[in-house]
Order: structure tokens, then sequence, then C-alpha cells
């Protein structure tokens, strides 16, 4: 038994070793066309829910269709190499392959309503100035322990079937 107990004990160490350290940096993800939300959130002004609506039952912030990108692109920029490949995307009735900057684990329950309706608590709370950003990369904590710090600095509660469904 004592074998079993020390190869268990080796497994998650090797494991726990192959995870990313959540305070290091990551670098920006590789997209596949660039948006800068400095330009369209910082300087232009566009809301968060403008292109990243919260549907019911509002566990995501969605994606925005070519459709909403196309809204504007269709005369500003239209001449650039990269709204044209943001047009053929759009003729074509394809989704931009954007590459995912945050994620959270199936096994977690995670709603951006219910987040966003605590007062105090913005996009930025968990994704940082994006409006400042012309590239964006996961800059913020979002491991179990940095939740739960931040749940604790806002007196929420850390009762573990709040995050996580009960199998």
């Amino acid at each position: 038994m004592r074998w079993f107990a020390a190869a268990a004990i080796s497994v998650s160490a090797i494991l726990f070793a192959q995870l990313p350290d959540v305070k290091i940096p990551r670098p920006a993800p590789e997209q596949p066309l660039p948006f800068s939300h400095k330009t369209h959130a910082g300087i232009n002004k566009t809301a968060c829910a403008h292109c990243h609506p919260v549907p019911d039952p509002g566990d995501f912030a969605t994606i925005p269709k070519t459709q909403v990108c196309m809204g504007c692109h269709q005369a500003v920029k239209k001449d650039s190499p990269h709204i044209q490949k943001l047009a053929g995307f759009h003729a074509e009735a394809k989704k931009i392959p954007w590459a995912p900057v945050y994620r959270v684990p199936d096994w977690v329950s995670f709603s951006h309503k219910k987040h966003l309706g605590v007062e105090g608590v913005k996009c930025a709370t968990c994704h940082g100035e994006v409006a400042t950003y012309d590239v964006l990369r996961r800059e913020k904590d979002i491991s179990m322990a940095g939740c739960m710090d931040c749940h604790r600095a806002k007196g929420a509660s850390n009762e573990c079937l709040l995050c996580h469904d009960q199998r």
C-alpha cells in the first residue's frame, strides 16, 4: 500500500509541475486578425457588451459575429488587407477562428451575468484594462486561488458548490 501512496504522490507532483504558473504573464496568443481593444474600446469608446453580449442564461460573454464588425468596417478602413480578410470571413459566413485568451475549466460553473451584477465588478476586474491594449493577453489570475482571493476581498462566498458542479 505504501508503494501506491508513493506512486500517487509522484504522479501528482509530475502533473502539478506541468501546469503553467498563473502568476507568470503569458504571451498573447497568435490571432487570425489583428484586433486592438485600445482602438475599439479605448479611443472609439465601444462598450464591452456591444461586441461581447452576455445572452441568457448569462454564463458566457460571446465573441461577435462578423456582421457586428462589418457594421462599421463596410466603410471604415475597408481597403486594409486585414479588413478585407475580415470581409472574406463575412462573405463566406465563417466564424473568425480567434484563439481564446481566457478559458474557464469545464468543471467550474461561472456566470458573467452574476458577476457583472455585483456592485463594483466590471469586465476589467477579471480581464484587466483591455481598453488600453493593442494586443490582448491573459493578465489576471483566474485560477481557483485567484477567484477565492477576489471573493474574500469582496465578501462573497467561497462555498465549494458555488463554483463547482456537483457530479
